[in-house]
């Protein structure tokens, strides 16, 4: 059944893919943008599409009310620029905003204005917690990275699946996002080997192509699903397999080794945890309760064509 789905955040990497799949399945689909300039884009993707700050809840208020969806789906984020996982507290400030202060705005907005479901964009690509097995699931606990970097982040993380779910919504935990736009200033550090495998390379990621995680927030759209789903692809790896192979899929060199001491002076806490600790996650109840399978099974199929 058709419904009417608001999309906040529908110029991002996975909104660009999310749009024109909801539209094709027919669905009535209001989009936002922060920029003027970037309306004709959401048009062209078959949307109907509203300027809107996130971060006021006037603004918020406003456009959902205005739309009077049945869906409210947050993909708003405001990840740009050449990697700092080093900095990520600064990196990632404004999007923790998003996902803190957003979400609250949009969860407010949604009950205003009768909205009956809520999806959220959360994340799980290598921050599963550090005990146990190298592949979690939605019932074992994340990694808050307390006192690093990255902790400002998980916090922000652990309050959007909170709150969402408390809510009645579905918050799904995309893998590291690759394809057009997503990766292309972490392919250019491989290029220029300045993207190292630091110690051993065991730590854990999980990885999704945009179009699948496009294609799971349909289908939890339209199920309207409850709960936290990981939305990542079957085969979680560690880096000392992945990253090698994302070099030679974009036709650089092995990438550099350097220990860890080193690399936590040089890159930080964070990048050395995920690369020596990381955990990696499964798909199962994706694939059991949304009846997800993803188009690109693997990082391997999908670094591989998109770098051909």
């Amino acid at each position: 059944m058709a419904v009417r789905v608001f999309v906040a955040g529908g110029t991002g990497v996975v909104g660009r893919r999310l749009v024109p799949q909801l539209v094709a399945r027919g669905h009535q689909v209001t989009a936002t943008t922060t920029s003027a300039a970037k309306l004709g884009l959401l048009g062209d993707l078959g949307a109907e599409a509203v300027v809107m700050d996130g971060l006021d809840a006037v603004s918020v208020g406003e456009a959902v009310a205005k739309a009077r969806p049945d869906v409210v789906v947050h993909q708003m984020t405001a990840i740009a620029g050449k990697p700092d996982i080093k900095h990520m507290d600064r990196w990632f400030a404004t999007t923790n905003r998003l996902r803190t202060e957003g979400t609250d705005h949009l969860l407010a907005a949604a009950e205003a204005t009768d909205v009956a479901h809520f999806v959220a964009q959360s994340y799980a690509g290598w921050n599963g917690a550090h005990e146990g097995g190298w592949v979690k699931t939605e019932e074992d606990p994340l990694d808050l990275m307390t006192g690093t970097a990255a902790g400002p982040g998980m916090e922000a993380i652990r309050h959007v699946e909170d709150v969402v779910v408390q809510a009645g919504g579905a918050a799904l935990r995309y893998g590291g996002l690759y394809g057009p736009g997503a990766t292309d200033d972490q392919v250019e550090l491989v290029r220029k080997r300045q993207f190292p495998l630091v110690g051993s390379g065991t730590g854990y990621s999980s990885w999704v192509h945009l179009d699948d995680a496009a294609s799971a927030t349909v289908l939890a759209v339209e199920q309207k699903a409850t709960g936290v789903f990981n939305i990542v692809d079957d085969e979680p790896a560690p880096a000392r397999e992945w990253l090698p192979y994302l070099a030679r899929c974009a036709g650089a060199k092995p990438p550099l080794r350097v220990p860890k001491w080193p690399a936590r002076l040089l890159a930080g806490e964070v990048a050395v945890r995920m690369m020596t600790e990381g955990r990696g996650f499964s798909n199962a109840k994706a694939k059991r309760e949304l009846g997800w399978e993803p188009r690109y099974p693997s990082w391997r199929q999908g670094f591989r064509e998109g770098l051909a």
